[in-house]
């Protein structure tokens, strides 16, 4: 999970990127923030797709063939 530290430098650097512009030092480190947290959220979506199932109205089992995949290559490990 990211921090609410970089959270909080994340928000002050889109803020002044749009207020006043960013330094190349300040671009680089939007750059690197932002591809934690993206990261970060892929990961937290990608955990709770492991622990989805899907059923139809009669109480069946559809969960997508990716998902069950993706579920069993994590019971592996």
């Amino acid at each position: 999970m990211i921090s609410k530290e970089k959270l909080n430098r994340i928000n002050q650097l889109a803020k002044k990127s749009k207020e006043e512009g960013l330094t190349v030092k300040e671009q680089a480190e939007q750059k690197e923030l932002r591809e934690e947290y993206l990261q970060n959220v892929r990961k937290s979506f990608k955990n709770q797709f492991k622990s989805m199932t899907v059923k139809d109205p009669e109480g069946r089992d559809v969960t997508p063939q990716k998902v069950r995949d993706l579920q069993s290559r994590d019971k592996k490990h």
